[in-house]
């Protein structure tokens, strides 16, 4: 055995070897137990990143403990490829997207590989690949057959110069990112998918998710939103349609002072075509495109329609009013107001000086309506007959006599909406649709797919290639002409069901094969970042139902448990000129200075030349920062199983995890221990060993016990707790007391042997190409891979004898060892006999006595 610890030779041979043996490749195997361990699939964007290496890490590990367990254990890994950065890199470099994400795929790789993850790379799919987005697009025909696809007109950002739709984060301060013009808001059809048909299921089924964090859960109760109300018709002067609101208070409906309608809604559009002043009012707002969470903190404004609606119930006539916080795109895009018990009502009544009219007597405690809305519910006051119910017993009161005028209906709501999957880009999945010549829409027949993406296209900036080329939208749909749809899917479709794919990756005769999908599915544990957990999570769950709707699966959700690491922060560093402009310095550009007496950095210089540098403090590794570490930099310096210790190590799985040299430079002074204790026992490994431990010393025993307590803890730090970095730290504590451990007799030599064959197998899932090598040298000839994980031995947890502490008036005064069995008098008596005791208690008369059962005799007298 090589005397000094060489990660570098290590790595590259164990790699090897895994490569050439195909370790990780697996098959379904019905007679063994199987677990699917997957992490969230990466952007191709060039480099891992920290936060990548974590993810994986804390993937890799759990894989690789499972096999451990003996079970058929499935871990892939591909692209989420497809996507806006490829085009923006591609104008930037001057290349076409394909070629710039197949070379970041072929470096990305290889940078996992040199990281030891366990992937099953025969499995690998990339999502801007034909044959893995055929399939998307024949599962999309599919859902358009069963009515769960259409097309409607909806609100995008338009560019007037470049003459594009654009991303949201493509407009920058209400303007185009290239051209700089004001960016408009403008309807164009757009393909939908039906996800609120599955709305109740998608909030029922939340229940099941057992291993799933409840923030997350609630996060995704709260994004589906449902809520049981009233829908209202409100009748409008000289009108024959009525205006239609949904009110989860019809309690409060007699505190209606005014309607609020959005700037699309035909109502306004009526009213502005005579209105210069308005319609100019109604365009300014209609281009401020705002997600629905903004609307309770903007500025509340508005201008009246003109128009009058007709109180149901009172025949009060109530103003229309046209209001920036109304949305379009949720309900129908009007709403009672009720300023004395809605906030956002009240701040634009009180902007407007319209009426507020309290309905609602609070339950508990005082409130003023000039200073808020009173939104809690109590006892109804002025409304009529309603006067003196609950808002409980109003709620049902009201919403029975609507019901019974015709004029109003019981409803549940969701504010989830149906899921536009339509983008104007270019590098992404053709939508499988067709326009015909009638103007009316069919599917890409199924012989027709995939409808390929061309791959060798020259980016202008302005217009996706498909758009600007006529002749590949061109076809034929039964003998007649037909174009082609070129909006691509919204990327969330590859990534919905990627997870499916890896069960069947090879799989060519349809999207999955359901007898192998479903010996995998569902995945047992999904790793990724919490910024996922609405929209992505949301979105694979109700693809999930579809596919089983579809008759592909036989599973209700995709994910058992789910663990949603932290971000990964690292210090950082800049200067600000005399303009105010600042730039930031990569952390290993920097030297450190001098630190206070808490360890906090006071000064520091760059190393370039030497000038002080401004510490930003500790924030999240990212490139507008400059503060991310490079991990190959950290793999070339310090080897794999050292960065992975020190991501395990450093903080919880769902804790932020600070990055510090210093604690990468003790990850590997850790493992540089562990290598050399093991070539000390090999050194001796040659002398008799005995493995009877029916007979041991009592510092034989306390070792031994110390072991299996470990042995213990880990695997449920491991398995059960997934908290890695408590199991890591026992390892650590093991090993300071193994260093100190005897290898003198036969016996010795045998405990060191048990002892060091747990900790090499409990650090493999961390560090497995030390492990792997050390296993080895240990003796064994499996591979660490499968080999079975350490067993506690339950008698080696029952001591002997026990360490009592003897205190005399609270303070220790000596330590005794009896017998397990020894009672609670006989206890007193031997610490009382105890030399050293006795010389506290001379001349003093014992008052108490009191014992802790195995720990503590606590002597009081005077």
């Amino acid at each position: 055995m090589q005397d000094n610890y060489d990660p570098a030779q290590i790595e590259a041979a164990v790699q090897q070897r895994w490569e050439r043996d195909k370790v990780f490749e697996v098959s379904e195997q019905q007679d063994k137990e199987k677990f699917y361990c997957l992490s969230m699939f990466p952007y191709p964007s060039g480099k891992l990143h920290m936060g990548h290496v974590r993810n994986y890490t804390l993937g890799d590990v759990v894989a690789r403990h499972q096999r451990m367990q003996g079970k058929n254990v499935l871990q892939p890994m591909g692209w989420d490829a497809f996507g806006l950065p490829a085009e923006n890199a591609a104008i930037q470099n001057e290349t076409a997207p394909a070629k710039w994400t197949y070379q970041n795929i072929d470096y990305m790789r290889n940078q996992l590989k040199s990281l030891g993850f366990g992937y099953d790379w025969s499995r690998e799919v990339a999502t801007c690949q034909p044959e893995y987005y055929r399939w998307e697009q024949w599962f999309f025909t599919k859902l358009y057959e069963k009515g769960l696809v259409y097309k409607k007109n909806a609100t995008v950002n338009w560019d007037p110069v470049d003459q594009t739709v654009l991303a949201n984060e493509q407009v920058i301060d209400g303007r185009g990112w290239r051209s700089g013009a004001k960016v408009e808001q403008k309807e164009i059809p757009q393909w939908f998918i039906k996800i609120t048909a599955y709305a109740d299921e998608l909030l029922q089924d939340l229940d099941q998710l057992e291993g799933w964090p409840e923030q997350v859960k609630t996060m995704q109760r709260n994004w589906i939103g449902r809520s049981e109300g009233v829908e209202i018709d409100f009748s409008v002067q000289d009108h024959d349609q009525p205006l239609t609101v949904y009110t989860t208070r019809p309690d409060t409906l007699y505190g209606v002072t005014y309607m609020a309608v959005a700037a699309q809604h035909p109502l306004a559009q009526e009213a502005a075509a005579n209105h210069p002043e308005l319609a100019a009012f109604i365009d300014s707002i209609k281009n401020a495109k705002m997600a629905e969470a903004e609307l309770a903190t903007i500025d509340k404004k508005g201008m009246p329609t003109g128009f009058y609606a007709k109180h149901p119930l009172t025949g009060e006539a109530i103003p229309i009013w046209v209001a920036n916080f109304v949305l379009m795109d949720y309900g129908s895009g009007a709403v009672m107001a009720v300023p004395a018990h809605d906030q956002r009502d009240w701040e634009f009544a009180t902007a407007y000086s319209l009426p507020i009219k309290p309905v609602i007597d609070p339950a508990a405690g005082e409130h003023d309506i000039n200073t808020a809305a009173i939104t809690e519910k109590g006892t109804v006051i002025d409304s009529g007959p309603y006067s003196g119910m609950s808002s409980e017993a109003a709620f049902d009161a009201i919403a029975a006599a609507l019901a019974e005028q015709g004029i109003g209906r019981r409803q549940v709501n969701y504010r989830l909406r149906d899921w536009g999957v339509s983008r104007q880009r270019y590098w992404g999945a053709p939508i499988p649709m067709l326009k015909l010549a009638d103007g009316s829409s069919a599917p890409v027949p199924a012989d027709q797919l995939p409808v390929i993406l061309p791959e060798d296209v020259v980016m202008n900036g302005t217009q996706s290639p498909i758009k600007a080329d006529p002749e590949w939208r061109k076809t034929t749909y039964n003998g007649a002409p037909a174009e082609h749809e070129t909006d691509t899917f919204d990327t969330f479709m590859e990534s919905s069901w990627y997870y499916a794919r890896y069960c069947s990756a090879n799989f060519h005769d349809g999207m999955l094969d359901p007898k192998q999908a479903n010996y995998w599915l569902p995945v047992d544990q999904y790793i990724g970042g919490i910024e996922h957990a609405i929209l992505h999570l949301l979105y694979a769950r109700f693809f999930h139902k579809l596919l089983r709707d579809t008759g592909l699966v036989n599973s209700d959700e995709p994910f058992k448990r789910l663990l949603t690491q932290g971000m990964v922060l690292a210090d950082s560093y800049f200067r600000e000129d005399a303009s105010g402009k600042i730039t930031w310095f990569s952390p290993v550009d920097v030297d450190i200075v001098e630190r206070d007496s808490k360890g906090r950095i006071v000064k520091a210089v760059l190393r370039t030349d030497g000038e002080e540098v401004t510490y930003g403090g500790m924030t999240k590794m990212s490139k507008s920062k400059n503060n991310g570490i490079d991990p190959q930099m950290m793999i070339d310096k310090y080897g794999a199983d050292t960065v992975r210790l020190f991501m395990m190590f450093a903080a919880p799985p769902e804790a932020t995890l600070e990055w510090s040299d210093s604690g990468v430079e003790g990850a590997q002074r850790f493992l540089r221990r562990v290598w050399r204790l093991v070539g000390d026992y090999v050194a001796v490994a040659d002398q008799e060993h005995s493995s009877d431990f029916s007979e041991l010393s009592n510092a034989q025993e306390d070792l031994r016990r110390e072991v299996h307590r470990t042995i213990e803890k880990v695997s449920d730090d491991m398995g059960r707790r997934q908290n890695f970095n408590t199991a890591i730290a026992a390892i650590m504590e093991l090993l300071n007391r193994l260093q100190k451990a005897e290898l003198n007799s036969a016996v010795d030599r045998g405990i060191m042997r048990e002892a060091l064959d747990a900790v090499v197998l409990m650090l493999a899932p961390v560090t497995p190409h030390l492990s792997e090598v050390l296993w080895q040298q240990l003796g064994h000839q499996d591979d660490i891979t499968f080999a079975a994980w350490p067993a506690v031995d339950s008698s080696a947890l029952v001591a002997s004898s026990i360490l009592v502490v003897v205190q005399v008036n609270g303070k220790v005064r000596s330590k005794i060892n009896v017998d397990a069995e020894t009672d609670k008098d006989s206890v007193i008596a031997a610490a009382v006999a105890d030399e050293n005791v006795q010389r506290f208690l001379a001349d003093k008369t014992i008052r108490k006595q009191i014992y802790v059962p195995g720990k503590l005799v606590n002597i009081v007298a005077n």
